[in-house]
């Protein structure tokens, strides 16, 4: 019997989900990885559910925990994602197929995203996903001037990327 506290989280996970796929995405370069990757922020967004205020949205939140953990994971096992066993909670959350087909027209964008730094990636990611720099600020904790200044300097260095 699922509590209150599980069945809102289930709730919102499913809700949200496209959000963890998409970092998901940012982060790894196969299937597998994806996978992996996709349960560990599952399992860090339960550990930190419970300490969830409210004071910023739900998709805020779930982006910042999101991103901190494929960050974290992808500078400790230099590129490697690998994944830590959590007992004791199951889940049977629905999970969406996770479609490529609809993003090839950014195959070559994503590629040219993979050779930013982790942080550049969260910053274009959030850009990407049509959030305001006051909320691009909040979710990587820096400023709104920095997040400005850092999305100029990204742009710069992406069409050197794409076209050199």
């Amino acid at each position: 019997m699922k509590t209150e506290l599980e069945h809102s989280f289930v709730e919102l996970l499913e809700k949200h989900q496209n959000i963890v796929h998409k970092v998901c995405r940012l982060y790894t370069n196969n299937y597998d990885a994806h996978n992996d990757l996709f349960q560990e922020i599952t399992i860090q967004l339960w550990k930190a559910y419970p300490k969830f205020r409210g004071d910023a949205k739900f998709s805020t939140w779930m982006y910042r925990v999101g991103l901190n953990t494929a960050i974290t994971l992808y500078r400790k096992s230099k590129r490697q994602i690998s994944t830590q066993a959590y007992e004791g909670v199951e889940f049977k959350i629905k999970a969406e197929d996770y479609d490529d087909t609809e993003e090839q027209q950014l195959k070559t964008l994503y590629k040219a995203v993979h050779k930013l730094n982790d942080i550049e990636k969260a910053l274009v990611f959030l850009y990407l996903e049509d959030k305001d720099y006051k909320e691009i600020s909040q979710t990587l904790g820096i400023s709104e001037v920095n997040a400005r200044v850092k999305m100029n300097r990204i742009k710069t260095k992406l069409k050197a990327i794409l076209n050199p």
